[in-house]
């Protein structure tokens, strides 16, 4: 297929080429023929405009050699027109002598194919032969390549920048949550919470029904607790696991927002089988009012932090407590991290518009970052992560005395929001941690988080998820 504009024949050549293609064309059908024909007849009817002194000899001259040959094989006598063999290859060997002709002319096409066409063509048509040789007209295209999306295992990717505007990254996307297929890939649990919280866990179903799940006007992902003014037991809430399994990975969560608020015990985290034999990766986690993030390991015993200076583990956070990340020697504390910045988590966090965190867990180690809104790499952005880039880690449990494939194995993601329960409910009287200043019970005037649970359910308006993605990559070396 060409375009029409590009062709540029000299008038004397396209008057020969029309007249040979229609000769050929009623001699032995080829559907080429009178396509080819056309176009150069249009270039005739043009010459036609601009020079029509100039077109009436040159047909005249013309006429001697392709025309009248034409009507002199239409009026002879069948016998003669049994010679049409011996007539079309006389026709091949004139159309070959000037072939050097054509081929001039059709260097000057596609020079203007491949030099002078303009870049967009919308009022242009192409005449293509289509595979049954029929002649069709359509319109040209524009060309433009659509964009392409982040490569993806079960969900619907953002669309990534260009190699030439972002460093390619060994890092690659094998799960992509976000959009409307966010929960695609997710269990809901639906059992007993494990922490003892005040909270029954809803399947997918129940939580949509009750208004508990949803994709918002901004394309994120929302995860509510239930907000009924009271109730007699625990209130729903939900807690979702990935169905993908990996070891080693960087999981990347992006965030508009997470519960916050007395009684609340929200956490972003990812765990192995039997625990805490396969490990767990608390990457976000708090309770009640706190604004700093705390990151932690829970492990099978073995696993311990080499140091307790953060300049030492090369973090931006603060060793909480122990350096041992047992579960069963810390009374199942771990080794917990707390960032130094108050926008980290709860309403902190959520003043700010969010952020993003992410979790590497590679041959070095487990490392646990936090970018603020405004100041996330991009990178990140881009699809393309350079972790070898960014500052240094929130959190950081090297693999000096911890080996990370020994102590953690087969993870899947998961958020939930608890309420009360073994943290939120045992510090409800307590304050000293940023963001705490004054304990729940002097400030929702009850005794017990579980009877604040039960009897305010307007209290937990901001005990909601929102979640922009959530990209879990790999590289072959991780």
């Amino acid at each position: 297929c060409l375009p029409v504009s590009s062709f540029h024949f000299s008038p004397s050549s396209a008057y020969y080429w029309y007249s040979s293609f229609t000769i050929f064309h009623a001699l032995d059908p080829w559907p080429g023929a009178s396509i080819a024909g056309a176009l150069f007849y249009s270039q005739l009817t043009t010459y036609s405009v601009r020079h029509p002194s100039r077109l009436i000899p040159l047909s005249s001259r013309l006429a001697m050699l392709t025309v009248l040959p034409l009507i002199a094989l239409a009026l002879a006598p069948a016998s003669l027109v049994e010679a049409k063999s011996s007539f079309l290859t006389h026709a091949h060997k004139v159309a070959v002598k000037h072939s050097a002709g054509l081929a001039r002319d059709l260097r000057m096409a596609f020079g203007g194919v491949l030099v002078t066409q303009p870049t967009t063509s919308s009022n242009q048509n192409v005449y293509c032969v289509s595979s049954n040789g029929i002649g069709v007209s359509v319109p040209a295209s524009n060309h433009s390549s659509p964009s392409s999306s982040s490569p993806t295992s079960t969900t619907t990717g953002t669309a990534a920048p260009s190699s030439s505007s972002v460093a390619s990254s060994p890092w690659k996307a094998i799960q992509n949550y976000t959009g409307q297929t966010f929960f695609n890939g997710w269990d809901f649990y639906t059992s007993a919470d494990p922490t003892n919280g005040n909270v029954q866990y809803v399947d997918q179903g129940t939580a949509q029904s009750a208004g508990l799940i949803q994709i918002n006007s901004n394309g994120n992902a929302v995860m509510r607790v239930e907000t009924t003014p009271q109730v007699q037991s625990n209130r729903q809430s939900v807690r979702i696991t990935t169905q993908a399994i990996f070891n080693g990975a960087l999981v990347v969560m992006d965030a508009a927002h997470m519960p916050t608020g007395c009684a609340t015990w929200p956490a972003f985290w990812t765990n192995g089988p039997n625990w805490p034999a396969g490990g767990e990766i608390d990457i976000i986690e708090g309770v009640n009012n706190y604004t700093n993030n705390q990151a932690t390991i829970h492990t099978n015993p073995g696993c311990s932090l080499p140091s307790t200076s953060s300049a030492s583990l090369n973090i931006s956070g603060t060793l909480v407590a122990s350096t041992d990340c047992s579960a069963s020697e810390t009374d199942n504390q771990g080794c917990g991290i707390r960032s130094n910045l108050s926008n980290s988590f709860g309403s902190g966090f959520n003043g700010n518009g969010g952020g993003v965190y992410a979790m590497l867990w590679d041959n070095s180690g487990i490392k646990v970052f936090f970018f603020p809104r405004g100041s996330i790499p991009s990178d990140i952005s881009a699809g393309a992560p350079q972790p070898q880039g960014w500052p240094s880690p929130m959190a950081n449990f090297p693999a000096t005395d911890c080996s990370p494939y020994q102590f953690f194995n087969n993870h899947s993601a998961i958020f939930d929001t608890t309420l009360c329960g073994d943290w939120a409910g045992a510090v409800w009287n307590s304050t000293g941690v940023p963001g705490q200043d004054v304990s729940c019970a002097q400030q929702t005037g009850f005794s017990t988080c579980a009877a604040f649970v039960q009897a305010s359910g307007a209290s937990f308006s901001e005990a909601y998820w929102e979640v922009s993605s959530v990209m879990i990559y790999q590289t072959t070396t991780s």
